[in-house]
């Protein structure tokens, strides 16, 4: 049976967010840690402190590792139904306002996704906006068409860090 879910976090951003970062929804272990990304086996904040080579070692450091990267961090979903974490899974999603968000932060100049369902979820109700969008390969382990190493490479090349 599918649970109802609204989404529990706000945005991260600040006023000089280049690249805003969005994913689908977060993990039933996100939600359980309120905070992005903090299901043990996502490789997320692996990727980005690799890359940054900024600790990450609680919320206020990878909070900062998004200030100072100039990156921004959100979900497209706001309210869904699903039975487990996968993507695959959510039915009945309604977006996020990221028309208010973009505007409320001008800086913002390309928009990311960390996954397809945020990437098609995206283009299906945002994609006449114009903004410059880029696909960042799945952090989840779950995605193993590419290693982690391979990950890495894709998200420092598609946010030039």
């Amino acid at each position: 049976m599918s649970e109802t879910i609204k989404h529990p976090f706000s945005p991260i951003v600040f006023k000089d967010t280049k690249i805003l970062i969005l994913g689908s929804f977060p993990s039933i272990k996100s939600i359980e840690n309120n905070f992005y990304y903090t299901h043990p086996q996502n490789q997320f904040w692996k990727i980005l402190t690799s890359i940054t080579a900024y600790p990450i070692n609680n919320r206020d450091q990878k909070i900062w590792l998004l200030k100072e990267s100039r990156l921004g961090l959100w979900d497209m979903i706001s309210f869904c139904s699903r039975e487990n974490s996968a993507d695959c899974s959510i039915e009945d999603e309604e977006v996020n306002d990221i028309v208010a968000l973009l505007e409320k932060y001008p800086s913002i100049e390309t928009v990311a996704f960390t996954g397809r369902k945020s990437q098609m979820l995206f283009n299906l109700h945002f994609g006449h906006l114009g903004i410059d969008t880029c696909y960042l390969p799945s952090p989840s382990s779950a995605y193993a068409k590419l290693s982690i190493e391979q990950k890495i490479l894709a998200y420092k090349e598609a946010l030039n860090l």
